[in-house]
């Protein structure tokens, strides 16, 4: 086979794939249009994270489902990201309570299966238009234990807020004995090693008790309201 085939046939196959890329580009622009309509009418909104692999009976399960649960009964709608363990929960506190259930669920190449427990369902198959709604239509953040998707989700809204490039609210973690550590490496590692600051760790906090999770969320929000402001709104134009 000569040079010039081979140079020949790979410029074909760049410019078949160079194709599907432009293509795959109007698929992104319209998860974000679909998610953005549907999604509208939710706020106040909490966004609820944790491990797919929570069984039903685990106590982070049904704490999860309680503090979901207070959150509904308490006008905020939940969303969570659909599967199962913390996401279940989540969607099924909210399900019986008294406003929507969201479950942003999202296409794997071993599909993630969808709970039941869904008032409002959208399904992504990029997982960064999926966070960008997460954090889009969030009041508050409420991390459970999880790995590293849960993580992923905690660290982009940590990012995100101390850069500026969305507005402030509430990230608060669940389970003392679980993040503590992350919490002590970040003052003891990060901020001594001067990669954040001391004020970043007012970021974000642990709560244990449903009921001060709800308490924490209305407090914070007690002097400007849950509406974004003017200039919140522009910032999360470009989010």
């Amino acid at each position: 086979m000569s040079l010039q085939y081979k140079l020949a046939t790979t410029l074909s196959t760049e410019k078949t794939w160079s194709e599907k890329e432009s293509w795959r580009l109007f698929g992104i622009m319209a998860e974000f249009v679909e998610g953005t309509e549907r999604l509208d009418p939710i706020r106040p909104a909490v966004s609820i994270f944790g491990s797919a692999r929570t069984p039903p009976d685990h106590p982070h399960f049904l704490l999860a489902e309680k503090i979901a649960r207070q959150l509904s009964d308490a006008g905020f709608s939940v969303i969570s990201g659909g599967g199962q363990g913390i996401m279940e929960a989540a969607n099924k506190g909210a399900y019986f309570g008294k406003s929507p259930s969201v479950g942003l669920n999202i296409q794997l190449p071993h599909e993630q299966d969808r709970n039941t427990y869904q008032d409002i369902s959208q399904t992504y198959r990029h997982f960064f238009a999926r966070k960008y709604m997460f954090v889009k239509f969030a009041t508050a953040y409420v991390v459970l234990p999880g790995g590293f998707g849960t993580l992923d989700e905690l660290m982009e809204a940590l990012t995100l807020i101390q850069t500026g490039k969305t507005r402030k609210m509430p990230i608060i973690l669940v389970c003392t004995e679980y993040w503590g550590g992350l919490l002590d490496w970040f003052k003891n590692t990060l901020i001594t090693e001067g990669f954040i600051s001391s004020e970043d760790m007012n970021l974000v906090k642990i709560i244990d008790e449903p009921s001060e999770i709800v308490n924490a969320i209305f407090q914070y929000y007690e002097t400007s309201g849950f509406e974004p402001t003017a200039a919140e709104r522009e910032i999360q134009l470009n989010l």
